[in-house]
């Protein structure tokens, strides 16, 4: 089998990266009979890059004047991907969003303002574009022509129909010398597993530049199929989601909900995906173990569904829009002189987990170097960004855990293998160009898990007093895993075993970080409970990095509010894993 690779200075020697995903993705097209990726494409509709880029098919009839039989503006408002000149708006019309939308097969035209004041007595950019039927009615407005470091204000009118008001905020100017930006970081929002409150404070509590989502914006299961510790308070709508139609619908059920929609309307988001935006641990062109899609033909058009979905749900870019099973979502956005962003997205071009997925000791698939978890042009790309960088802060905005964790408490080891404790490879030559090049105050974003984790990067892992090469924030889910508690006996002995993490809990929440040019602090702000309405937030522990002085320095923590220690109530990993492969045999 031909084996794909490029070669790259490292310190001084030349480094063969290799492996064989898009060889893979060859095989499984051809798999397919006579079908290429055009005929793919059009099996699945037509494409969503067709259609953003101008040629078709697509509708030309026109609803000029729309009379909705409902407030069209039912998903809300938001903006992303902000940059110095400018931002992304999005919205949808959907007046019966749980139902396809109820929007006949005509563009809307919709016309958007921003302004530098809520009341839009000063409106300095504004505009029109059609809202399509092939893209679900959606919007994405690229803004440009602001000032940068700047808030605004932004809103957009259907017919006699106006849309709630966002605020959002562009990003310095390039080289800017920035004296400080506060942003948090999110994923994992079961729906059914709580309530998102944590969204809620966010938007009333925190002064915020940006938020950050790393994946895990809905879930694929059907009513009740995932279940939290101590059961579910809330049903998703509608069997597990397979088609077109079904993600656009649970898309718009977790859009409804009134506090995500009050984040996404108070600040600017940077959005990627992790595996649940499709199906649950699905690696490239390869669905679960059963898969109600399990053909490599059917799992391509289920995934093209799901990232065409994505992408008429979030503020993203035309850079990003989908063409079939392809979207190009990794990106980078620069914040001045302060930090920079480097946004991955580890699922849609791995290798298939090591030994039939789950967790392991090292085995030789999860140790063999030929092994990629972001692919070859990405790993290129990310390399590329942290030898050019400029900013003080490096940051690595991805899915699953990148330090080593150990979850054998005894004389072996045991790691997950979905995390890049199952793609050695891949970690080694991101850690080792960061120690090799001097790559300085690099710190990796990290959701996934449902719980808080804090770790040192090293250079040995099972050398706790090798080079530390910098940090990683693990943040919890916003509800997935339900209320949770602080800690366990389980999960303090985890801890004790990996000398490297230093902090865990097990509650929902997000992470909220302030940067300077000589500290990083980050602030734990976590819920005790997400099952019922209306809980207040907190800050259960707060870590700081130095600038160039690597490694967490605790600077405070907090009283429990809520379950301090509960074996039952957290989901740890093996639960976590548990939980989703009985989902997965509930949805069969």
């Amino acid at each position: 089998m031909l084996i794909m690779a490029f070669e790259l200075a490292v310190g001084g020697r030349t480094v063969s990266i290799q492996g064989n995903w898009e060889q893979r993705r060859v095989e499984a097209v051809s798999r397919m009979g006579e079908m290429d990726r055009r005929t793919f494409v059009k099996m699945g509709g037509a494409s969503a890059a067709a259609l953003i880029l101008g040629y078709g098919p697509f509708t030309e009839s026109v609803w000029s004047q729309p009379v909705f039989p409902d407030y069209p503006f039912t998903l809300g408002i938001s903006s992303g991907d902000p940059l110095p000149d400018g931002v992304v708006l999005w919205t949808r019309l959907a007046p019966d969003p749980l139902n396809g939308g109820g929007m006949p097969s005509k563009k809307v035209p919709v016309q958007w303002q921003v302004a530098t004041d809520e009341g839009f007595a000063n409106v300095v950019r504004e505009g029109a574009t059609f809202a399509r039927p092939e893209l679900a009615h959606s919007v994405h407005v690229e803004v440009s022509g602001l000032k940068p470091a700047s808030e605004y204000f932004y809103r957009f009118r259907a017919g006699s129909e106006l849309s709630q008001v966002g605020k959002t905020k562009t990003a310095p100017a390039v080289g800017a010398s920035v004296a400080e930006m506060n942003f948090a970081f999110v994923s994992c929002q079961q729906y059914e597993h709580g309530y998102f409150t944590a969204y809620r404070r966010m938007a009333e509590q925190e002064q915020l530049d940006l938020v950050v989502h790393l994946g895990d914006y809905i879930y694929e299961y059907g009513p009740n199929q995932y279940v939290a510790p101590g059961g579910n308070v809330r049903a998703h709508s509608g069997p597990e989601i397979i088609t077109l139609t079904d993600y656009r619908n649970r898309h718009a059920q977790y859009r409804t909900d009134a506090d995500l929609q009050a984040a996404h309307a108070a600040f600017a988001w940077i959005v990627t995906w992790d595996d649940h935006e499709v199906e649950n641990n699905y690696a490239d062109d390869v669905p679960e173990a059963g898969s109600q899609t399990p053909t490599t033909a059917a799992f391509l058009q289920r995934r093209a569904a799901a990232y065409q979905a994505y992408y008429e749900h979030m503020p993203l870019r035309r850079a990003s829009v989908p063409s079939g099973p392809d979207m190009l979502l990794y990106r980078r956005l620069v914040y001045g002189d302060l930090a920079g962003f480097n946004v991955l997205d580890t699922r849609q071009y791995r290798d298939d987990q090591a030994a039939n997925d789950g967790t392991d000791p090292p085995n030789p698939e999860s140790l063999d170097p030929a092994r990629t978890l972001t692919g070859e042009a990405q790993e290129k790309w990310l390399l590329d960004n942290l030898a050019a960088s400029a900013t003080t802060w490096n940051v690595l905005a991805q899915q699953v855990f990148f330090a080593q964790r150990d979850f054998d408490t005894g004389d072996g080891q045991r790691f997950s293998m979905d995390a890049w404790d199952g793609y050695v490879g891949s970690r080694d030559r991101i850690s080792n160009f960061i120690r090799d090049n001097g790559v300085q105050n690099s710190v990796v974003l990290t959701g996934d898990v449902h719980n808080n984790w804090a770790a040192d990067l090293k250079a040995n892992y099972d050398d706790p007093t090798s080079q530390t090469l910098g940090s990683e924030f693990i943040g919890t889910s916003i509800t997935s895993g339900g209320n949770g508690a602080d800690t366990s006996a389980s999960q303090d002995a985890v801890v004790a075993e990996n000398p490297h993490i230093k902090f865990f809990n097990g509650q929902r929440g997000y992470v909220r970080c302030k940067l300077t040019p000589e500290m990083w602090q980050a602030d734990y702000r976590v819920l005790p409970y997400v099952k019922q309405q209306g809980a207040p937030v907190y800050t259960r522990a707060s870590f700081a990095i130095e600038a160039g002085n690597p490694g967490l320095q605790p600077v405070d923590t907090n009283a429990v509010q809520g379950t301090s220690i509960s074996a039952t109530a957290i989901e740890s990993d093996t639960e976590r894993v548990g939980a989703q492969e009985r989902a997965a045999k509930r949805g069969r």
